[in-house]
């Protein structure tokens, strides 16, 4: 793959790659940090990629280990509570219920979820990513459409 192709694929990733960064990190700034590193790491390592036809799957798997590095990271800060809390509060309220309800689940769960459903990747991608089996996928998938189901009822 030339530098122009790499480009082009990222620029067509772009939005795929800030919706994952959001749902593992969820602080703004944390995940444009994590895509930019994510892009460069990629570009560095370029030559492992073995097929081009798996380029965005490969991409996304780097920016989440990107992103659970940068979550290990503010986890050893003493006041990683007090970042989770100052950003949550600061969550705009133009969101949907179901956003923000999704944005609440578990983060491997909402990972799946974000993955399958919003990204659109098969249950056999979205398990490579994860590194998880399939059925260890479909699972998660399941528990949270019944955990997202039971919270938008109860707010109607």
């Amino acid at each position: 793959m030339d530098k122009d192709t790499f480009a082009e694929e990222v620029r067509k990733a772009e939005a795929t790659l800030f919706r994952i960064s959001k749902a593992i990190l969820q602080n703004e700034k944390d995940c444009e940090d994590a895509v930019q590193e994510a892009i460069l790491k990629a570009y560095h390592k370029l030559a492992s990629l073995k097929k081009e036809a798996f380029f965005k799957t490969w991409l996304v798997r780097i920016l989440i280990n990107e992103c659970y590095k940068v979550s290990r990271l503010h986890k050893k800060d003493a006041g990683y509570k007090e970042y989770i809390n100052s950003e949550a509060a600061a969550e705009p309220d133009n969101y949907s219920d179901l956003y923000s309800s999704i944005m609440k689940l578990d983060e491997d769960l909402r990972t799946v979820v974000i993955l399958y459903y919003i990204e659109g990747f098969s249950i056999a991608e979205t398990a490579s990513i994860s590194k998880i089996p399939e059925g260890t996928a479909k699972s998660r998938l399941s528990r949270a459409r019944t955990t997202l189901k039971k919270w938008l009822e109860e707010d109607n």
